[in-house]
């Protein structure tokens, strides 16, 4: 970890750089296997699967057995939390429903806006050494508020051919009975084109390695739609002497432990608390499973010294984080300021974590500086806006000449015609 002190602001683009990743490289790779499962469907995944994952499937498909059997192989307290996160995280999302409301802009002309769900949505469910049931829960719960018809799951399989119970039991208590045990960039592929087993649909969300990565991108070029673009997890965290170091430390070595290419981000105005905040993390990094990944992370992470608050403010904008956390005095108040980050957390007592898992809001955020222009996934993500209007005859009569002047200016006079032909039978 490189303390910098006073960072000069026409550097602060090269000292806030994200791990790169060389894409156009992935992306030869990944452009064979989208290519594969287009044209030989369950063939090409049931070889991507035994190539990859050392895995003979039969059938790609999750029986409605092996989804009933889930609550059994996991331990109550597992069960009794992921029903806990399930009722908040749908509580926070429910509330994002809005009601339609008719918008008389002039007399006789009625408009209003109506949210209709995507019809068929795809989620991604990341396997391996960490099996993201917690995905399942942020994914499945706004779609099933938004009244998608049809929702696909695709997971890979462990070694023993199966999906983790506890990805199967959040995707029951969210409705998905569609499971698929297809991983990486052919179940993106999968999911984008359709094959014998899996349906195409219309949108794609989840998170992924690398390649899935460059999968998502690839089929956008295609017309298909994703969440999000998307790069390694990150946070960024802003302390001052109100902090307490060991969260601090315990709050970037959470993200750190995510991948080797996750960076994590802290800013301080002073010295001694970046100090003290690096020895708790040399500290407890001794003491975490992952920690071979956290110290890869932690090569390319930063420790800022800034001036002030408002420098701490700018750089941290400049940033935009997936997540960012204020362990400062007056969080909420500062948090006015704060202009560019997928998700915040007020507060010695606001963990990254618990938006990761549980206190309701959604964990599928704009990472890699995407929080300047995209917002996290919620039931807006699963939803269309289709706006109406209806005029009556008065309506036309009040409208029709600006309309006609308009198309006019603009040489369009089919359409200065269209109102000009019911204007003259009114």
């Amino acid at each position: 970890m490189q303390i910098i002190k006073h960072p000069e602001r026409n550097k602060w683009n090269e000292y806030l750089a994200r791990p790169t990743l060389d894409f156009e490289k992935i992306e030869e790779i990944v452009k064979p296997i989208l290519f594969e499962v287009k044209k030989n469907g369950d063939k090409a995944l049931r070889d991507f699967t035994k190539k990859f994952d050392l895995i003979d499937l039969e059938d790609l498909k999750v029986t409605e057995i092996e989804i009933l059997d889930s609550p059994f192989k996991l331990e109550k307290p597992l069960k009794e939390a992921i029903r806990m996160a399930y009722d908040n995280i749908k509580l926070f999302h429910a509330a994002q429903q809005t009601s339609v409301e008719k918008i008389q802009t002039m007399e006789g002309v009625n408009c209003w806006r109506k949210s209709v769900p995507i019809q068929k949505v795809g989620l991604y469910i990341p396997g391996g050494t960490a099996p993201l049931f917690s995905t399942v829960l942020m994914l499945g719960i706004p779609a099933e508020i938004a009244g998608c018809k049809e929702i696909i799951l695709c997971s890979p399989a462990g070694k023993n051919g199966e999906i983790n119970p506890a990805i199967l039991y959040a995707a029951n208590l969210v409705g998905i009975k569609k499971i698929f045990k297809v991983g990486g960039a052919q179940a993106i592929a999968a999911m984008a084109y359709g094959t014998e087993s899996i349906p195409n649909v219309n949108k794609i969300f989840g998170p992924g390695n690398q390649y899935v990565t460059a999968a998502k991108q690839l089929i956008t070029r295609e017309g298909i739609a994703i969440d999000m673009p998307a790069g390694p997890s990150e946070v960024a965290v802003y302390a001052d002497e109100h902090c307490d170091i060991d969260f601090v430390a315990a709050d970037l070595l959470s993200q750190a432990e995510h991948g080797p290419d996750s960076q994590v981000i802290l800013v301080s105005e002073y010295e001694h608390v970046l100090e003290k905040v690096k020895l708790a993390v040399d500290e407890q990094l001794k003491f975490l499973p992952r920690k071979e990944i956290a110290k890869e992370a932690l090569k390319h992470s930063r420790f800022f010294c800034v001036y002030n608050q408002s420098e701490a403010i700018d750089l941290l904008n400049e940033y935009a984080a997936e997540h960012l956390i204020l362990a400062i005095e007056n969080a909420e108040k500062v948090s006015d300021k704060i202009i560019n980050a997928g998700s915040v957390f007020l507060g010695n007592y606001s963990p990254e974590s618990v938006g990761d898992y549980a206190s309701g809001t959604n964990h599928t955020l704009p990472t890699n500086g995407y929080a300047k222009a995209y917002s996290g996934v919620s039931v807006d993500s699963f939803i269309k806006k289709i706006t109406f209007q209806h005029l009556s005859k008065e309506g036309l009569k009040n409208i029709a000449s600006t309309v006609e002047i308009m198309a006019k200016a603009e040489g369009l006079d089919a359409h200065a015609n269209a109102v000009k032909v019911r204007r003259e039978k009114l």
